[in-house]
């Protein structure tokens, strides 16, 4: 299974597979690098100066199994380069045989709002979804998709990549925690994996995902994003 995330409303994807990187044994099989991703090299943690990518992580989960992790703390900052790094990303996961994609993102809700929605893009699939118990949503998010996560999603049919969208409702908070526990309980129970984070180990991960970040500004000025009509349904 190959999970994407990266930052987006409440960070809420970003924060699990940050936390399962960071919990369990894993290492980087591979870098995404695309020209439009914003000119801001960063330290790695051995001290050496990267260029902006989405990391490509290999994660060993408690029962001997492995997940692919495929995230990063920014996107491109053009659409031209949004859907080209999708296309890529839909390459790897086609390439490799993958059972399915997991594309993780939150949706701004009000603060008594806790569901998760899956979506996907291609009938056959949600077919086999609903077959394993797997209510896939019609009609939510109402305000659709924006970004690197919205591109995989609506172009994964035509790949052939067996990918859905698993949306946490999320308060829009820079780290909720709580929506990032709860979307990997459930993850837990519909595909029957081990994630097994907690909550502590998630507001460990937050906390040094917004030092990464930085918490002066908004999470669209870090990406470079510029939609000041974009509806507060809007998420990547």
């Amino acid at each position: 299974m190959v999970l994407e995330a990266v930052p987006g409303v409440g960070n809420v994807g970003k924060i699990l597979v940050d936390g399962l990187i960071e919990k369990h044994p894993s290492r980087t099989i591979g870098l995404i690098l695309h020209p439009d991703f914003p000119p801001h090299a960063t330290l790695s943690n051995e001290g050496l100066i990267s260029p902006p990518r989405l990391d490509i992580e290999s994660v060993m989960l408690p029962n001997g199994e492995s997940v692919c992790i495929i995230t990063g703390v920014m996107q491109p900052m053009t659409a031209s380069g949004q859907y080209e790094v999708a296309e890529a990303i839909l390459g790897l996961v086609s390439d490799s045989e993958a059972s399915r994609l997991l594309v993780l993102a939150g949706l701004a809700a009000e603060p008594e709002c806790r569901s998760i929605y899956v979506i996907c893009s291609d009938k056959e699939f949600r077919n086999t979804l609903e077959k394993e118990d797997i209510l896939v949503s019609r009609d939510q998010p109402k305000g659709g998709m924006i970004g690197v996560a919205g591109m995989v999603l609506s172009l994964s049919s035509t790949l052939g990549v067996p990918a859905l969208g698993v949306i946490a409702e999320t308060m829009g908070a820079s780290s909720d925690v709580l929506a990032a526990d709860r979307m990997a309980k459930w993850i837990e129970q519909a595909f029957e994996v081990p994630l097994d984070l907690d909550l502590d180990t998630t507001k460990e991960t937050a906390a040094r995902l917004m030092e990464r970040i930085g918490v002066d500004g908004s999470i669209e000025d870090y990406l470079g994003i510029e939609e000041p009509d974009a509806s507060s349904d809007f998420y990547v």
